[in-house]
């Protein structure tokens, strides 16, 4: 193919897998010890950030599913899952969280550090089971990684490492570039922002800050990453990101614009 019809993806191993699994078996124990009485169904809350499923493509929902059914709880028959999604609006997780608690839900599950914290202000007794991408001790979660007391528990992938490595490939993949644009959540606890900049420094790129705290401001992004003649874009790895990850990719392929993140879905 002629340079310009030629398309690289570098695709990471995704993590869904590993955290779906984990937090199973998190989970898991979780509902054995409050399903001891015989009559009492366990009522899982399940605290989303992003939006129901759509589609046919495998999601997260239904590998949470499918994982709780290989381990005997079969949705409406033995286990109650109250689904809630933010919709992409962050500031609608509060009470997405206290309905949940007013329901005396016997274990909420969430993925993120951010959606994490949301959970664990609106209750301090109920068990609370998290992925997160980030460090949980330095986003203040819990204690710390081999006691976290509390009431919150779970798995965490420590990529911070990988946002440097994201930045070479990248100036491997796209040789000469000087000048990157980096789209990032300041809201999102835990974010990899800092790790990347740190990377640019030791790699003499000029990197410009794009912040994106909801879904009106991404047009603006793009604008201000055009004005700044940037060359490339990073996309650092957060729910809001991903959530507005085929818009990210439409705009960055209008303005062709090379993009580089941390999660599979955006080479996808």
């Amino acid at each position: 193919a002629a340079p310009s019809k030629t398309r690289w993806v570098l695709m990471p191993p995704k993590p869904i897998a590993l955290t779906v699994s984990l937090t199973l078996a998190i989970l898991q124990a979780s509902l054995v010890t409050v399903a001891q009485p015989a009559a009492k169904v366990p009522r899982i809350g399940w605290l989303i950030y992003g939006s129901p499923p759509a589609g046919a493509s495998p999601t997260l929902d239904e590998a949470v599913l499918q994982g709780l059914r290989d381990l005997g709880y079969v949705e409406g028959r033995n286990v109650v899952i109250e689904f809630r999604y933010a919709e992409g609006r962050s500031e609608r997780l509060p009470e997405l969280a206290g309905e949940l608690v007013r329901l005396k839900v016997d274990v909420i599950v969430v993925i993120g550090g951010d959606v994490a914290a949301v959970a664990k202000k609106a209750t301090g007794t109920i068990a609370i089971v998290m992925a997160s991408s980030d460090d949980p001790v330095r986003a203040g979660l819990v204690t710390s990684l081999g006691r976290p007391g509390g009431n919150i528990t779970g798995v965490s992938w420590l990529v911070d490492e990988l946002a440097g490595k994201r930045l070479e490939l990248l100036k491997e993949a796209v040789p000469g570039i000087s000048r990157v644009a980096a789209l990032w959540n300041p809201d999102h606890i835990d974010n990899d922002f800092r790790e990347t900049q740190v990377a640019a420094q030791a790699l003499g790129i000029q990197l410009q800050s794009l912040e994106l705290r909801g879904p009106t401001g991404l047009e603006a992004a793009f604008q201000a990453a055009a004005r700044e003649r940037a060359e490339a874009l990073i996309v650092v790895p957060s729910r809001l990101t991903a959530f507005l990850r085929r818009r990210i990719v439409d705009l960055a392929t209008r303005d062709r614009l090379p993009v580089a993140s941390g999660w599979r879905e955006f080479a996808e």
